[in-house]
């Protein structure tokens, strides 16, 4: 396999990953909205307060797509300290996003629905890259088998290709 090819590779791998990430984030997301609209239009609990519930409600339905769908393929061994890991970076996301539409609705008196939704639209989507990076380099982290293989066959096709002296000094 040439460097090129290898990388090619690496970058279809990368965009079917991102594609299903978003599959399952975009889920999330509409699990989010609906919850978090619910919540505010069926009871009297504050805005912040309705965001994060809806948060945690959609954090444990990714969970599932990104574990069983996303990252199926991933090592599946220390499963407790996944969830862990999952949890830990949830929160933190979770912070980020209702951080972004606490300092909206208490800082700026920004608490319209509308408002409300477009500001949690915009922390879900800062959340969303955190996620993704310290999902995919904590949580569900790649088979050290298959990276070796990886590299063991980028490594005999770049000796392969690399020319065979006639004599040796």
């Amino acid at each position: 396999m040439s460097e090129r090819s290898a990388l090619r590779s690496r970058l279809e791998a990368l965009v079917r990953e991102v594609a299903k990430f978003g599959a399952v984030g975009g889920a999330g997301v509409v699990v989010n909205f609906v919850v978090f609209n619910l919540v505010r239009q069926l009871t009297e609990v504050p805005v912040v307060r309705a965001s994060i519930i809806a948060t945690v409600v959609a954090t444990g339905t990714n969970y599932l797509g990104y574990r069983y769908f996303t990252y199926r393929d991933r090592d599946r061994q220390g499963r407790t300290k996944e969830l862990t890991l999952f949890l830990l970076f949830s929160a933190v996301g979770l912070v980020i996003e209702n951080g972004l539409l606490y300092v909206a609705t208490y800082g700026f008196h920004w608490d319209s629905p509308l408002q409300s939704n477009v500001f949690k639209f915009l922390g879900i989507g800062f959340a969303t890259l955190f996620r993704f990076w310290s999902y995919r380099t904590w949580v569900f982290r790649s088979l050290p088998a298959r990276e070796a293989v990886e590299r063991a066959e980028s490594f005999l096709a770049d000796g392969s290709q690399r020319p065979h002296s006639a004599s040796r000094k």
